[in-house]
């Protein structure tokens, strides 16, 4: 036996054939990678040197002492996971996000089409959910292990890796949340995702089809970015605060209430900045941030920029719910199946 001096017990479950493929992220209390599950039990009379077996040791230092490269096993179950939780998001919330859209767009919720044709602009979102989604937590998952050596703050890799994931799905939902705000909003009169879609790629604002599909990037980056800042170490945190004191809810519950959480908080703060991108991206002509700004202000007033506030925190608080609940269910299946699998092989 080795003894090590450690604050917390670790109760761990691995394959040594498997630990090179798997990955540790210290903020999760419980955290789970290919085969290997950990979880950390706090006890307030444990002793400062515990003994552990040299097996145990051994795996622990191999975790925690390099970097590890995204194995197929995590990439596929980020890219599943990932999808899921995108389309069951968009489909349960969509009618509360064209609402918010509608009171946001210049003219006010009944000019803009009121309760008629709420599930405008469905195709465009569901078309682009699932690659989106997978696209952040693939950049996401990996990230926040691969910068462990480097950032020795939790919080801090949570910002980077949640940053540049959002940056990785805006590649895909810029172009989507165009075409959908504008069906939303029956923009020049054109009612269907497929009819906006043309009246871009038609280049009919003379702006450039790249420039039409993408108008809005800075603007969503703008807005996404302290969103995520914001909600992903906030999740984290509360995942971890979870698991110290409740372990025996299961995961996709654990997920669900702290992505609510994370969610709803993330969402008020940012409110303005999306007032902002929407509001570009459903003006008839390219406009700056700081016109549009003072355009809103002069006209019709600085409370403006908080419209949509309550359906934006109720959908993205309910959202953020069934998005990392789902992830987070369908993620910890995944991986129970994929070990089953090695058990029998």
């Amino acid at each position: 036996m080795t003894t090590m001096n450690i604050n917390t017990w670790w109760d761990l479950r691995y394959d040594e054939a498997s630990v090179g493929e798997s990955g540790c992220d210290d903020s999760d209390i419980g955290f789970k990678y290919g085969v290997i599950e950990a979880r950390v039990f706090r006890r307030s009379n444990h002793r400062n040197n515990s003994p552990m077996s040299d097996g145990v040791v051994n795996c622990i230092e191999k975790f925690i002492s390099k970097p590890h490269v995204m194995s197929d096993s995590t990439f596929f179950n980020s890219l599943i996971s990932g999808a899921c939780a995108g389309i069951a998001t968009d489909l349960a919330f969509f009618p509360i996000d064209t609402i918010k859209t509608r009171l946001q767009a210049k003219g006010g919720f009944f000019a803009n089409g009121g309760y008629h044709g709420i599930y405008r602009g469905l195709g465009s979102c569901v078309v682009a959910s699932a690659p989106s989604a997978s696209l952040f937590f693939i950049t996401y998952d990996s990230l926040k292990r691969d910068l462990q050596p480097y950032v020795a703050s939790p919080s801090a890799r949570h910002m980077i890796a949640a940053s540049m994931g959002e940056i990785a799905a805006c590649l895909v939902r810029v172009p989507a949340e165009v075409v959908k705000q504008r069906t939303q909003a029956s923009h020049l009169g054109n009612k269907t995702s497929w009819s906006n879609l043309l009246h871009i790629l038609q280049d009919s604002n003379k702006e450039g089809i790249i420039k039409g599909l993408y108008r809005g990037w800075n603007t969503t980056i703008m807005r996404e970015i302290p969103f995520t800042v914001i909600q992903f170490p906030l999740y984290e945190w509360l995942k971890v605060k979870w698991q110290q004191n409740v372990s025996f809810i299961p995961e996709g519950l654990k997920g669900a209430a702290c992505g609510m959480i994370a969610g709803g908080v993330a969402a008020a703060v940012t409110t303005p900045l999306d007032v902002i991108k929407t509001r570009i991206m459903l003006h008839k002509e390219r406009i700056s941030v700081v016109n549009l700004v003072k355009t809103i202000i002069h006209e019709e007033g600085a409370k403006t920029l908080f419209n949509g506030i309550i359906p934006r925190t109720c959908w993205i608080s309910c959202g953020g719910a069934i998005f990392l609940g789902c992830y987070e269910l369908v993620h910890n299946e995944l991986v129970k199946l994929q070990g089953k699998k090695k058990e029998l092989l």
